[in-house]
C-alpha cells in the first residue's frame, strides 16, 4: 500500500470515531460528519459517546486530523470509509438513507483510482446493488474501471475498552482480487489483531449479517427458556449455570435485546431472504420472542405487585438503567422502553433513573424524562434494567412491601421477587 494515502471516515458515531483514531497513526485523515455540533465538540477535544478519552482526542488532533462537516475538506481523499448507522425504519425494515445520502456525499468529490469502503452493515448484495449505482450516477465515473469499492464490517462493541478496534480481527474484501488486497493491507497496517480478506464483498457482507443474527436466535433460546422456567418456579440462572458445566454449552443469558445490532441485524438478513422468496422462519421467531421480552417483563413486575396487594394504578415504580447496555452513554434501540411503555398502560407513576444516558437523548429519542437523584424506599416496585456498576452499589434490598425485579440477575437471590 503506498503511503501517500488520505483518508476520509464518512460518520463519526461509535464505530468511525475509534476507526478514525487508529488510522490517524499512520496516515493523513480527516474526520466528515454532518453534524456542526459532533465536529465542534471533536474538535474541542471532547467525545460523548466516550468511545475515545479527551487524551485520545487529542492525540488524533496532535496527528493532524481534522474533523469537518465541509465537503470541501474530503475532496482530495483517495480512501473514503463509510460508518455511517444503518438502522431499521417502524415496520422492522431496512433503511439505508443514511447509507444512500453518504454515498451521495462522496459521489460529488469521487475521482479515478479512489476507493470507497463500507462498513456499515447491511444485507448481501447492498454494497454493489445500492451504493454503487449512487456513487456512479452522481460521480459520472464506472464501478471497478475509474473508481472500486470494499467492504469490511465493524465489529466495535461500545463500551468495551478491552475490545478495541486495533484487538478485534477485521475482515476485509474488495470489488476485485487487487482491492481486496489493497484493502486488507490498509487495515491491516492499523489492526494489530490481524484481517481475514474474505473472497468477496457479498461474503463479507453476509459473515457480518450472520454473527449477530446468531447472538440474536442463541438469546431467544434462552429468554424461552427463562419464560418456561419461570413458569415451572425454576430459577434459570441455577438451571444455565448447571447446564455450562458442559466443556460445549454455549454460555448465553437472558434478557433485553437492544442495541445497534444485535436487535437490528437481523431484519437485514430477513429482508433480502424475504426478497429473493425465501421466509426465514427461525431468525423471525427468534425477532419475535426477544422483541416481546419488554413486555413480558412488565407483565411480570405487575403480576408482582397484585401478589403483595399491592394497589396497581398511581402506584411508584423506579426503572433502574435505559441505556442499551451496562456502564455506556448508548441508548440506541434500548428495549428498557419497551418495559416503561407496557408498565405505562396500568396507570402507574413511573420514574427513570440511569446516570449513563444524556438527558436530553432520552428526552428527544423516547419522551422520557429522567430524574436526577433517588431514595429506594419511595418505590412500590424496582426494576434493575441494566447493569451498571453503580447499580451494584446501591443497597438493594427492598422491604415486605416492595417488588424488585432483576432484568439482569446480579442482585442476590434471596432479595429478589422476580427475575429472567
Amino acid at each position: 500500500m503506498t503511503t501517500n494515502l488520505k483518508l476520509a471516515v464518512i460518520g463519526l458515531g461509535y464505530v468511525g470515531l475509534p476507526l478514525a483514531h487508529a488510522f490517524s497513526s499512520k496516515y493523513s485523515v480527516v474526520g466528515f460528519d454532518i453534524s456542526q455540533w459532533r465536529v465542534d465538540e471533536l474538535n474541542s477535544g471532547t467525545d460523548r459517546t466516550l468511545e475515545l478519552s479527551e487524551e485520545q482526542v487529542k492525540e488524533s488532533l496532535e496527528n493532524g486530523m481534522k474533523f469537518s462537516n465541509n465537503l470541501n475538506d474530503i475532496s482530495d481523499c483517495n480512501i473514503y470509509i463509510v460508518t455511517v448507522p444503518t438502522p431499521i425504519d417502524n415496520h422492522k425494515r431496512p433503511d439505508l438513507t443514511p447509507l444512500i445520502k453518504a454515498s451521495e456525499s462522496i459521489g460529488k468529490v469521487l475521482k479515478k483510482e479512489d476507493i470507497v469502503i463500507y462498513e456499515s452493515t447491511v444485507y448481501p448484495g447492498a454494497t454493489e446493488e445500492d451504493c454503487v449505482p449512487v456513487l456512479e450516477k452522481v460521480s459520472g465515473l464506472k464501478f471497478n474501471q475509474d473508481f472500486y469499492c470494499g467492504y469490511s464490517p465493524e465489529r466495535i462493541n461500545p463500551g468495551d475498552k478491552e475490545h478495541t478496534v486495533t484487538k478485534i480481527l477485521k475482515v476485509t474484501s474488495g470489488s476485485t482480487p487487487e482491492i481486496g488486497r489493497k484493502v486488507d493491507v490498509l487495515y491491516a497496517s492499523v489492526i494489530t489483531a490481524g484481517t481475514h480478506l474474505a473472497p468477496s464483498i457479498k461474503v463479507a457482507e453476509a459473515a457480518k449479517v450472520i454473527e449477530n443474527s446468531q447472538r440474536d436466535i442463541n438469546i431467544a433460546f434462552v429468554n424461552e427458556l427463562s419464560i418456561i422456567f419461570n413458569k415451572l418456579g425454576i430459577d434459570t440462572e441455577s438451571v444455565l449455570e448447571a447446564a455450562g458445566t458442559k466443556w460445549n454449552f454455549l454460555p448465553f443469558r437472558p434478557g433485553l435485546v437492544g442495541g445497534h445490532c444485535i436487535g437490528v441485524d437481523p431484519y437485514y438478513l430477513t429482508h433480502k431472504a424475504q426478497e429473493i422468496g425465501y421466509n426465514p422462519e427461525i431468525i423471525l421467531a427468534g425477532r419475535r420472542l426477544n422483541d416481546g421480552m419488554g413486555s413480558y417483563v412488565g407483565h411480570q413486575v405487575i403480576k408482582l405487585m397484585i401478589k403483595k396487594g399491592i394497589t396497581i394504578a398511581q402506584s411508584k415504580i423506579l426503572v433502574l438503567g435505559i441505556t442499551f447496555k451496562e456502564n455506556c452513554p448508548d441508548i440506541r434501540n434500548s428495549r428498557v422502553i419497551d418495559v416503561i411503555k407496557e408498565l405505562n398502560e396500568y396507570g402507574v407513576q413511573l420514574e427513570v433513573y440511569d446516570p449513563w444516558a444524556d438527558k436530553d437523548e432520552v428526552q428527544k429519542e423516547y419522551n422520557v424524562s429522567l430524574i436526577d437523584d433517588i431514595n429506594l424506599s419511595d418505590y412500590d416496585a424496582l426494576i434493575l434494567a441494566v447493569a451498571h456498576d453503580e447499580f451494584k452499589d446501591l443497597n438493594l434490598r427492598p422491604n415486605s412491601q416492595q417488588v424488585l425485579f432483576d432484568i439482569k440477575s446480579i442482585v442476590d437471590k434471596q432479595y429478589v421477587d422476580g427475575c429472567l
